[in-house]
């Protein structure tokens, strides 16, 4: 059930109540975990995948709307998480599944949610929800259900205004940095793997964890790297005494005007020559570290069905995504990088969305260094973009090269 008009709502103590901070409102049935959360409210068109999604540490602090309607007929496993733990702050389905049916499948959904404690709610019009968020954009959100529908001082059912009130209180995504809260507290390392499993590594990679997914390093490992992932705390110094042959910066959370930290690393790592791949958040950080802006997008990419185009050479990707912020840079022509009066030469969107023009991947002229907006891991998604780690491999090894004869 969905009502605009928050005075009216109609509500029991067995629902869960899912409120906009611009007063909408939706009654439904409590889905994993009984208790409250807050987040900003954002949807993903993925049809799968919904494991990888949940585990996946950039929808930290988000309450997660799957527009796909049936969530959960495959249950949950041990092989598909992208992380340690389950991230999205809250998660929103049409019609959960009764039951599981796979046979690498360890238990359900329902349960995985509350025994992560993941508040969630089923059974509204999630079509309808979707539809105001493409139109209004993404905003704050709350999920109330059990002891949070009653008022602690009367011991009634609280107001709906009182729900209200609570999600306009807490903070926005925009202005919120949250990479730390995400990354790896101590590195380790990804060994080669596949046809590389027990030979000397052709390459190291550093991969700074910014909210990194692990199939992330396992598709540099079956190319025959070894990957250091390292903390978002990690100094140059500390990465330069891994002595790798590339760098990489990972997905992850939040918004990158407030990773100056970051930015700062990773000018040192062009300033030093090392070839750089970033991804997503690292994406948006090599925009910043060039010189160009950032901004927030109304209601962001996010799912695996996203098509985009490779100016490079005129093909189109259908891609996966999640992120709500993108670089600001000039589209059609290469350009001085702003920053430092254009230190690190040309650079051109390499590149963009096919339904927004919306920049999707940058590439250096004149130094090493490239990146996508979108997640080429493909976990869970398309393998259309999976070349961009056969890319990084032959920057590194050009680079390599290069030393070895100067």
């Amino acid at each position: 059930m969905n009502q605009n008009d928050s005075e009216a709502v109609d509500f029991s103590l067995d629902d869960a109540v899912l409120v906009l901070e611009d007063g909408q409102v939706y009654v439904g049935e409590p889905y994993g975990a009984i208790g409250t959360t807050h987040g900003e409210i954002v949807f993903t068109t993925g049809m799968t995948g919904y494991q990888e999604t949940l585990t996946d540490p950039s929808y930290d602090r988000q309450i997660v709307v799957q527009t796909f309607p049936h969530i959960g007929n495959t249950g949950i496993n041990k092989e598909d998480p992208e992380s340690s733990r389950i991230w999205v702050a809250g998660y929103v389905v049409r019609d959960p599944s009764p039951n599981v049916s796979n046979w690498r499948a360890t238990g359900s959904l329902d349960d995985d949610l509350t025994d992560n404690g993941i508040v969630g709610i089923s059974n509204i019009d999630t079509r309808k929800l979707v539809r105001h968020l493409r139109s209004a954009g993404v905003m704050r959100a709350g999920i109330f259900s059990g002891d949070a529908l009653i008022d602690s001082g009367t011991g009634k059912p609280r107001s709906v205004a009182s729900m209200i009130d609570e999600v306009r209180g807490i903070p926005q995504m925009k202005g919120m940095s949250l990479y730390d809260e995400v990354s790896t507290e101590q590195m380790y390392t990804i060994e080669p793997c596949g046809q590389f499993e027990g030979k000397e590594p052709l390459f190291t990679v550093a991969a700074v964890d910014l909210g990194i997914k692990g199939m992330t390093p396992h598709r540099m490992a079956e190319r025959g790297c070894r990957v250091h992932v390292v903390p978002s705390t990690i100094t140059f110094k500390e990465l330069e005494d891994l002595h790798p042959d590339g760098v990489f910066f990972s997905n992850g959370p939040g918004d990158p005007e407030q990773a100056d930290p970051e930015v700062n690393l990773l000018r040192q790592v062009l300033d030093a020559g090392y070839p750089f791949f970033g991804i997503c958040f690292g994406n948006q950080l090599l925009g910043r570290a060039l010189g160009f802006g950032t901004y927030k997008l109304k209601f962001g990419h996010r799912g695996v069905n996203q098509p985009v185009k490779d100016l490079t050479t005129g093909k189109v990707e259908i891609t996966a995504h999640n992120h709500g912020f993108a670089v600001d840079a000039p589209v059609g022509r290469p350009v001085d990088a702003p920053y430092g009066d254009g230190k690190y030469g040309k650079v051109f969107v390499s590149h963009v969305d096919l339904n927004d023009n919306v920049v999707e991947g940058l590439q250096c002229e004149d130094i090493p260094a490239f990146s996508v907006q979108y997640h080429p891991e493909a976990a869970a998604g398309p393998h259309d973009a999976s070349y961009l780690f056969d890319r990084f491999v032959e920057l590194m090894r050009s680079a390599k090269e290069e030393n070895a004869n100067a």
